[in-house]
């Protein structure tokens, strides 16, 4: 069952094809980077519509996408989330605005870092790009802290 489900086009502001230059070097290149995160996936035929809902120059870039799905469970609206963070892409069915996508991204973060800190498998969790220790828990915890402190309220309406 598709979920028709639509994000707040008004929290977001479309963005030029990924080979047309927005003027801004730090946001296109986030801008491949999303792109590529999300065409990873075999369930993205296309890229329909492209958006961006937050960005803040090397800490993190919020992207919107509208895609042709491969498969029937697969939403037509994606998040994808960069910068010096964990890139993933999160479903836009529970999250209509940047500040939702941000929110759930921080939550399912810190579930990871939780299981980190603990030697437990993250295997169930989102996909972080980095060893689950201690260590690097406490990395990606100073992150998510700024992010929850800094960034988070600033998106909120």
């Amino acid at each position: 069952m598709v979920n028709e489900a639509k994000p707040d086009l008004a929290s977001v502001m479309r963005l030029p094809p990924v080979d047309v230059s927005t003027g801004d070097n730090e946001l296109d290149s986030a801008h491949v980077e999303a792109r590529k995160h999300l065409e990873f996936y075999d369930w993205v035929l296309s890229t329909k519509g492209e958006y961006l809902g937050y960005g803040a120059e090397g800490i993190i870039y919020i992207f919107l996408f509208e895609i042709e799905p491969g498969r029937p469970d697969v939403p037509e609206w994606i998040w994808v989330i960069v910068g010096d963070v964990p890139p993933t892409y999160i479903p836009a069915d529970d999250t209509r605005t940047p500040f939702e996508a941000l929110d759930g991204y921080i939550g399912a973060l810190e579930d990871w870092v939780e299981a980190a800190r603990h030697g437990k498998s993250v295997a169930k969790l989102i996909p972080v790009n980095v060893d689950a220790n201690p260590v690097n828990a406490e990395i990606l915890a100073s992150r998510l802290k700024l992010l929850d402190e800094k960034i988070l309220p600033l998106l909120r309406h």
